[in-house]
Parts: structure tokens; C-alpha cells; sequence
């Protein structure tokens, strides 16, 4: 009897859901914070330094660090800056959004001390008798600019005006103006006439008053910048810049240009392939994926997240990782249904089989992505984030938001006996008279004896792997200033460019670019790295010479060699304890060989994809790193699925007493989970190539990584993780007694196939 009701309860809960998204999704886009990658902007790492002997760099003074730095960002007028204080004596400033970037990292960092004195130079009032926010830039009755200070106490001023008055023929009150931390350009403005003096006015009556005016030949722009820095107060401590990056806001409009319109591409085609290969499953597949989208943004935008490149591209990327979820669901339901279960026996059994792989598999994502979290930067850390928030929306629609929506239609009957709706034919049915369980069930890869390759796999990875140990001792790894320290410029221009143009650019500052790449359809982005870091006033005036010449501001990184070796180990340990993660999570979920195959696995991957960019010379950044880890979650994700059909397998078969009995499990495990194994590869690598080709060239090498680990991971997840389970289990058979004699541990071998 079909139930009408659950159908138009399908149909209210799709429309409801739908028109909620509708009417939602617009203001979320708008109120979605976007990161200085996409918007344009700045940020900068400083190394918190004592300004006086014997100061301690504590909370406290970290804290009065950030609330002044805060101060300073108010003078700029940048919305909802983020200033974060990172380990004992680091502050990282970001400022999405910042037109002028020179002029930030001036006012962030430059001291300005006011102070008042003497004749003989003794100190009489300083800047914190300044009232706050009583510095303003004015005009003097000539219409010369000017600075006008209001003090806190006007008896102060009076009895210091006095004491003045009192020391002729020397009644001067000067007032000086002390900048700290080196030269910058603002400081050579300003000063450029008599550095540190502004003004020497003798001092004739006592000033009943709490106002005073500094004149001196400043421009209207200097006044205000230093009235600013008046009112931003001076800094507790003294700031060194280890880390920095800016992008032009012309770059983050075209990356964010480029890398939606690669995620919409990909999106399509994957709704194709789904509805195409799974027909009406894949159509569910295709609204809870919708869904999956929105409740992502919607949870960024509630954590007050800031949306990033990478971010986006997780996003992305956690699109193709999604339908994973369904694909395996409804691999076990067709197999249900081959074995001649009914629709809803099938749907029933399909989903509690593919949940247990659902979740391991995604717990082991979340494990790697919480490590990239913990050791990455700003923008890894965004999409570590992003990641998490990806699996976990995964999970919720496309697990029981996909089981709720089929189940609708399952249970309403309208499905008996409409296999076809599965993409099942009648001809793969056997009835179930037959007893055939899914272990049973033939497959189009049951020509393939993988434990018989085995041998000639290990050989063909270690040959590979070898050669990759050659590579690398001879090329090398190409490493950006992320882990070498040093200044990456990238250079956009409104036409074609040229290596010698842009080398000829740097040379006519006195600069030499150690590496230049030109890029981009039109030849129009050029990428050049450099030994060294530039100082802040070499940055300020690279940036006005390029884009007078070029017509966009470039986007200018710098990287301290302290920094790059941090982020170096952190690197390390991030892969390392990733590992660990997962070594000790497969043991408990599962056993401990298969942990250990597992691992091998992925570090096999996570070498090929090192060996394959110092070959290539590609650049290895923080987004590599990023890369690898993924795809440490990633391929780990596809061998615990093959486990897990290889432990389900196990207990049907009671128990392994022979070699030809693991590799009968191994062979079919592996057989049943092929077709998913592709099927899910394919999936992500679609994204994944319309990231590398519609993407912005900014996250270019990191989908590169992502491709190449993908294709690695899924041979490794194939033909490395079990066959190396295999040879394992063996020798526990043996030590156990259970295989007597070596020529019994080889009977499976000389056979020609199971």
C-alpha cells in the first residue's frame, strides 16, 4: 500500500528547507566576514620586545600591547580588525579591508613620545598628560597645519609655564617629539627638517589653560598622522616584525572571482555524476548536498568566521569529501538488493553497514584537520577550520539528512519492487531463495587477484620510492619563504609581462629577485622571490614604484628566518603527530596491523607528493603542508572504508586459519570497495581540477598537491594498505602455529587465482 503522506511530507520538508535557504542565503553571503586574501589588506607578526632593561614580557603586558595596537587601528578606520596574542611574546595583527597599507604599518608600529622640557633638557610633562583623543590636527592663524593638544590638567600646565617664566634669558618651553624603532618613512617626513625638535617658544606669561598648538612645516596629511599617533598613545614595548603579507584588493576580488566560479563548476558536474550513475538516490545525494552548502556557510557565519582562500577552497573540497558519504550508503544498498532484499529490507541493512565507515572514516578526517588547526597559521588555521565544520555538516546531511529524505520515499512504498530506481538490473538480482550474501556477490573486478600483485606491487613502490630519495638528495626541495625565509612579491599588470621586465622593475630599487615566474593566461601575474627580508620602507616604496608602473598595488610577504624555521617544525610535527593519531585510533576502532598498514600507507602518499614537487621544482608553502595532511585524512578515509569491509568480511568468515582464507577476505574486501574507492576519487579530483584550473594561481600548487595525493592515495588505499595487512597477518598465523610450514604460507601463491 503506498503511503502518500510520506511523499508529501518529502515534499513539504524540501520546500520548507528550500524556501528557508532562499530567503536566508543572500544575507549570509553579505554578512560573511572575508579575509584580507579576498578582500585585500595586511597582516603582520611581531616579536613583542622589552623597551626598557629588566622588563618582563607577561600576559599583562601583552594584553596593554594589543588594547594599544587596538587604538592605533581605530585611527585607520578598519572594521572588525583582528588582533591576536600568540604564545609568550608574539602579536598578529590583521586588517582585511585596509586601503592604505604603508600608512598601517607606520601607525602600527612607529613610537611616537611627545614630551616637554627645559632648557637643560629636564622632562616637565610628557604624552600621557595628553587628555585622550585630545590631539587634533588643526591650522594655525597663518593657515599653516598644525597639531592642537589638550592636557589633562590646565594647573599643570600653569605651573609648568611658570617655572618656564622663571628661568631667564633660557624661558623656552621645547617640545620634542621622539621616534623610536629605527627610520621609516613617516619618521623621515615629519623630522626631515630637525629631528626630534618641533618647536622652542620662549615662554613670556603663565598659561592659565589647558590647550597648546605645535607649529613646524608639516603638511595637512603629517599633522593628522601624527595627531593620530598622539591619541593612539605610546607602545609598552617595542615591536619587531618577523612575519607579514599584504594583497592587493585587485588580487582578493579576482581570487574570490576565480575560486567560486571553479567551486560552481565543480559542483555541477558532481550533481551530474550523482544523478547519472545513482539515478534516484543520486538525486536525494543532490539536495542534501545543497543542503550540506548552506548549513557550512551558515555555521561559518555564526562563529563569526573569517572567510578565507584556502576556506573557500575547503569548502570546495569538503563538497567532493561529502558525497562520500552517500556514495558508500548507496554502494551497500545496491549490493542488499543484488542479494534479493526488498527496498526497505535493503535501505535498512545498507545504512547500518555503511555507517560504522561513515564514521571512522570521518573521525580520522576531523583528527588530522584538528592537528593542522593546532600547529597551522592565520590562513591554515581557516581552513583547518573550515575542514571540521565541512565533516561535520557532511555527516549530519548527508547521513541522516539523505537517510530521512530516501527514507521517506522508502517507507511510503511507492519504491517496491523499482530496483531500477537503484540503478540495479533485474539480471544482478539473485533471489533470495539462493542464500547469497554480499560476500558472495560477483563484481567487475573479480579478475583481479591483488594479493598476488603484491609482490610486484612493493617492488614498483619501492622502485618509486627510491627514485624519489634520488630526487630529492639531487633537487631538493623548492622551498617559498614560508620555511626559508625571506620576501615574496607577487605583481599583477594591466598588460603581458616579461622576466626582464619585471627583474629591470626590481633593479631600478636596488633590488635583486632571486627568482621570477611569470603566470596567468595573459602572461599578466608575475611571482618573484627574494633572499632577504625587506625592511618596511623598501616595502612602502616598492609598492608606490609598482603600481605607478604596473597599475596595481602589489601583494608583498616577508618571512624572518626565526619564523620560517618554526613554521619548518611545526610542519614536521603537524605530519608526525597526525600519524600518531591515527595509529592509535585504528588500533583501538580496529587492529593493530591494520593501523600499522594504514599508516605506511599514507606516509608512502605523503612522500610521493614531496618526491613529485622537487621534481617538478614546484614551491612548497604552508598550503602544501595543508595538502598533505588532507590527504593523510583523505587516503586514511579510503583505506579504513576497505577495513572496514575487510573486519565485516573476517566475521562471516568466522575465523582465518589458513593464508588462502586472509587472502580471500583481502581479494573481495578490496573488490566490493573498488567501485565506491573510484567513485569517491573522482568526486574530489573533479573539484580539485576545477580548483587547478579556474582557481586563483594563489592556491594553484596547493590543489597540484591535492591532485597528485589524491591519484596516490587511492592506489595506496588499493594495492598498498591490504597487501601489506596481508603479509602481516600471515606471520601472525605462523608465530601462532596455525600455518606449520613454509610451503603451506605459499599455497595461496602458486595458485592462479582465488
Amino acid at each position: 500500500m503506498v503511503k502518500r503522506s510520506r511523499i508529501v511530507a518529502f515534499f513539504l520538508v524540501v520546500l520548507i528547507i528550500g524556501s528557508t535557504m532562499g530567503a536566508t542565503t543572500k544575507n549570509i553571503l553579505n554578512n560573511m566576514k572575508l579575509g584580507l586574501d579576498l578582500q585585500g589588506g595586511f597582516e603582520v607578526l611581531y616579536d613583542v620586545k622589552e623597551a626598557k632593561k629588566g622588563q618582563k614580557i607577561d600576559k599583562e603586558v601583552l594584553a596593554s600591547t594589543a588594547e594599544a595596537l587596538d587604538k592605533r587601528i581605530n585611527v585607520l578606520g578598519v572594521s572588525e580588525p583582528s588582533i591576536q596574542i600568540e604564545g609568550k611574546n608574539r602579536v598578529r595583527v590583521q586588517l582585511a579591508g585596509v586601503t592604505d597599507q604603508n600608512k598601517a604599518r607606520e601607525i602600527l608600529s612607529t613610537q611616537a613620545n611627545l614630551t616637554f622640557r627645559d632648557a637643560n633638557d629636564k622632562l616637565m610633562m610628557d604624552g600621557s598628560d595628553l587628555k585622550q583623543g585630545g590631539a587634533k590636527q588643526t591650522f594655525d592663524e597663518n593657515g599653516a597645519p598644525s597639531v592642537s593638544l589638550t592636557l589633562k590638567s590646565a594647573d599643570k600646565f600653569r605651573k609648568v609655564s611658570e617655572q618656564i617664566m622663571n628661568m631667564a634669558p633660557n624661558n623656552v618651553l621645547v617640545i620634542w617629539l621622539d621616534f623610536e624603532e629605527g627610520k621609516d618613512s613617516f619618521k623621515e617626513e615629519v623630522t626631515k627638517a630637525n629631528p626630534k625638535f618641533l618647536s622652542a617658544p620662549t615662554v613670556k606669561q603663565i598659561f592659565n589653560q589647558n590647550t597648546v598648538s605645535i607649529v613646524g612645516s608639516f603638511t595637512a596629511k603629517e599633522a593628522q598622522t601624527l595627531s593620530s599617533l598622539l591619541n593612539a598613545g605610546s607602545l609598552p614595548v617595542k615591536l619587531k616584525e618577523v612575519y607579514s603579507t599584504s594583497v592587493g584588493a585587485k588580487f582578493g576580488e579576482q581570487a574570490l572571482h576565480d575560486t567560486v566560479f571553479a567551486g560552481i563548476i565543480g559542483v555541477i558536474i558532481i550533481y551530474l555524476f550523482m544523478i547519472f550513475y545513482y539515478r534516484f538516490p543520486g538525486l536525494i545525494a543532490t539536495v542534501t548536498l545543497s543542503i550540506y552548502i548552506y548549513l557550512v556557510l551558515l555555521i561559518f557565519d555564526w562563529m563569526n568566521g573569517v572567510l578565507t582562500l584556502p576556506g573557500i577552497a575547503a569548502i570546495i573540497l569538503g563538497i567532493g569529501m561529502a558525497v562520500d558519504a552517500n556514495i558508500i550508503t548507496y554502494e551497500r544498498i545496491r549490493e542488499e538488493l543484488k542479494v534479493g532484499r526488498t527496498i526497505k529490507s535493503a535501505f535498512q541493512t545498507g545504512e547500518q553497514h555503511a555507517f560504522t565507515a561513515i564514521l571512522d572514516a570521518n573521525l580520522t578526517t576531523i583528527l588530522t584537520a584538528s592537528v593542522l588547526f593546532f600547529y597551522g597559521t592565520s590562513s591554515v588555521k581557516g581552513f583547518a577550520t573550515m575542514l571540521i565544520v565541512s565533516v561535520l555538516m557532511s555527516f549530519l546531511t548527508n547521513v541522516y539528512g539523505a537517510r530521512l529524505l530516501l527514507g521517506l520515499w522508502v517507507h511510503s512504498g511507492l519504491l517496491n519492487n523499482k530496483q531500477g530506481w537503484f540503478a540495479v538490473r533485474k539480471s544482478q538480482i539473485h533471489s533470495i531463495n539462493d542464500n547469497v550474501d554480499t560476500i558472495d556477490l560477483p563484481t567487475r573486478f573479480d579478475k583481479i587477484d591483488f594479493v598476488k600483485l603484491r609482490n610486484k606491487i612493493f617492488i614498483l613502490s619501492g622502485v618509486l620510492l627510491f627514485a624519489g630519495v634520488i630526487a630529492i638528495a639531487i633537487f631538493r626541495m623548492n622551498l617559498g619563504i614560508d620555511f626559508s625565509s625571506g620576501t615574496r612579491v607577487e605583481v599583477q599588470s594591466k598588460t603581458p609581462l616579461t622576466t626582464t621586465q619585471v627583474e629591470n622593475a626590481f633593479t631600478k630599487l636596488h633590488l635583486t629577485p632571486d627568482d621570477v615566474v611569470i603566470s596567468g593566461e595573459k602572461k599578466q601575474i608575475g611571482a618573484v622571490r627574494m633572499i632577504g627580508v625587506l625592511t618596511k620602507n623598501e616595502i612602502s616604496t616598492l609598492k608606490a614604484d609598482f603600481k605607478k608602473q604596473f597599475g596595481y598595488e602589489p601583494n608583498v610577504s616577508t618571512v624572518s628566518p626565526t619564523i620560517g624555521k618554526e613554521l619548518a617544525k611545526n610542519a614536521f610535527f603537524a605530519v608526525l603527530f597526525a600519524s600518531i593519531g591515527i595509529i592509535l585510533y585504528v588500533s583501538v576502532r580496529f587492529e593493530a596491523y591494520m593501523a600499522i598498514a594504514a599508516v605506511a600507507s599514507i606516509l608512502h602518499d605523503a612522500f610521493f607528493m614531496i618526491a613529485i614537487f622537487s621534481i617538478t621544482r614546484l614551491e612548497v608553502d604552508l598550503n602544501f603542508i595543508a595538502a598533505i595532511l588532507t590527504i593523510i585524512g583523505y587516503s586514511n578515509h579510503d583505506t579504513i572504508v576497505t577495513f572496514d569491509r575487510v573486519r565485516e568480511n573476517m566475521q562471516k568468515k568466522k575465523r582465518l586459519k589458513t593464508v588462502q582464507d586472509i587472502a580471500d577476505v583481502v581479494n573481495v574486501s578490496i573488490r566490493q570497495t573498488l567501485t565506491r574507492s573510484f567513485n569517491t576519487v573522482l568526486t574530489v579530483l573533479i573539484t580539485v581540477v576545477c580548483l587547478m584550473i579556474f582557481g586563483s594561481p594563489s592556491i594553484r600548487n596547493f590543489s597540484i598537491a591535492l591532485f597528485v595525493g589524491l591519484i596516490v592515495g587511492v592506489y595506496s588505499s588499493v594495492f598498498v594498505a591490504g597487501s601489506l595487512w596481508y603479509v602481516m597477518k600471515c606471520k601472525e598465523l605462523k608465530k601462532k602455529g596455525v600455518i606449520k610450514t613454509v610451503k603451506e604460507k605459499r599455497k595461496y601463491s602458486d595458485q592462479p587465482q582465488v
